[in-house]
């Protein structure tokens, strides 16, 4: 793209570079977990916190090793399996990166 490129941004109302709409869309999609690392595809998590897993009747315990997560549409979300639990989605907020 040229220095002189400009796109519509519809939240502000603006015309902005495009250079700037680009680098905001790529910071907006990083998932970081609870200290602020960035967290990618395959990364091994442990949980900060003992978590009570609705449907499964199990709590999942401080210190527990998450391994191979996947990232999901909300960077605020994180979709995990573990022995006992399939289809574990976890928020960021409560794993930090091993």
């Amino acid at each position: 793209m040229a220095d002189d490129d400009y796109v519509y941004d519809e939240v502000t109302g603006e015309w902005r570079p495009a250079s700037e709409m680009a680098a905001e869309a790529a910071k907006a999609n990083v998932v970081v977990d609870s200290a602020g690392t960035v967290l990618a595809d395959g990364d091994s998590v442990t949980l900060i916190k003992d978590l009570k897993v609705k449907g499964a009747g199990q709590t999942l315990k401080q210190g527990t090793v998450i391994k191979s997560i996947r990232l999901t549409d909300n960077p605020e979300e994180i979709d995990c399996r573990h022995d006992a639990i399939k289809g574990l989605v976890l928020r960021t907020e409560f794993v930090r990166k091993r």
